[in-house]
């Protein structure tokens, strides 16, 4: 099959054209700054000569956002809902002038859309959305409005030909230099991968070797449309997360951290709180239903090959 990956140069976008290609698709990458042979220049606002692998191709799986490891100034919250909405609508704009319209538009979106709760897990069809909790930064509704609003883009589109999901992602963890795990991994190292304000917000997650799976299983699977959640069946809060991943490294120290402590550490980072403190107990409710079988689903044995993938990696 015919991959488009519109923003494929980020964490997620490498995983997937890696793994794509070694199975033997051909994919093709739209980037800002191209680099390299199979990708092509777009702006991720306006229509050009990139349009032209849209027409024809068989998956369009739009990566495209600023990411969200940053301070979460206005300037950088305009950004993040700037680069979604638009890339979404310019993607829609291309598949809805293709003479042959690709068969499914997997666009990404984020876990972040449902609410911070500690109570019970969000599925499709029970979950909360975000937004209106009491007691959180106000602040954090915005990322939920951004979710919403890059979902919206994707369902205003007029395609009729092209089948429709938006992938309610969880963090993906891989052994690359620079994802999610490298981050908690340096912790763990340090001995800073304790608790942090007590450690009791749930952390949702995927393996990445699944996560390309469950591509592949959407792009396959004619009847799921809109709304789908990828991450793993088992959730944890973040002190088990991280006392899991301590132990597979082999590190035994994990010092905890209060939520002032942790607001100098993603200063210093140039990040953010919402990522550590906001609980996303997040389950793939409608992904288990259509028969997806995880291989990783439980976090001991994806920490596991994550530490040992790591390991291989280095001299």
């Amino acid at each position: 099959m015919r991959f488009v990956l519109p923003g494929g140069t980020g964490q997620v976008g490498t995983v997937l054209k890696r793994a794509l290609t070694a199975a033997g698709h051909e994919v093709v990458v739209l980037s800002r700054r191209p680099a390299g042979p199979g990708e092509l220049a777009w702006d991720g606002r306006t229509l050009g000569p990139w349009a032209e692998a849209v027409d024809g191709s068989d998956v369009v799986v739009n990566l495209a956002g600023r990411s969200v490891s940053c301070r979460y100034t206005p300037v950088n919250l305009k950004a993040m809902m700037d680069s979604r909405v638009e890339s979404a609508r310019v993607v829609g704009e291309a598949i809805s002038a293709a003479a042959r319209p690709p068969r499914v538009w997997l666009q990404m979106s984020t876990a972040t859309v449902y609410a911070h709760r500690f109570d019970a897990p969000n599925d499709e069809a029970t979950g909360v959305i975000g937004g209106a909790e009491p007691d959180v930064p106000g602040y954090w509704a915005y990322s939920v409005d951004i979710a919403k609003a890059w979902e919206r883009e994707q369902e205003r589109a007029d395609t009729p030909h092209t089948r429709k999901v938006a992938l309610r992602s969880a963090m993906v963890m891989s052994p690359d230099r620079g994802g999610v795990l490298d981050v908690l991994l340096r912790l763990a190292r340090l001995g800073l991968g304790g608790p942090v304000a007590g450690g009791a917000q749930y952390v949702s997650w995927i393996h990445d070797r699944d996560f390309v799976r469950a591509v592949e299983f959407l792009a396959g699977r004619d009847g799921l449309a809109g709304p789908v959640n990828l991450a793993a069946p088992a959730p944890l809060p973040q002190r088990t997360f991280m006392r899991t991943l301590r132990k597979a490294w082999g590190m035994p120290v994990g010092l905890p951290a209060t939520a002032w402590m942790a607001e100098i550490g993603a200063l210093v980072l140039r990040s953010d709180t919402e990522l550590l403190l906001k609980s996303r107990r997040v389950v793939p409710g409608r992904l288990q239903e259509a028969g997806f079988a995880f291989d990783h689903p439980q976090w001991p044995g994806a920490a596991a090959d994550l530490v040992r993938r790591v390991r291989d990696r280095r001299p």
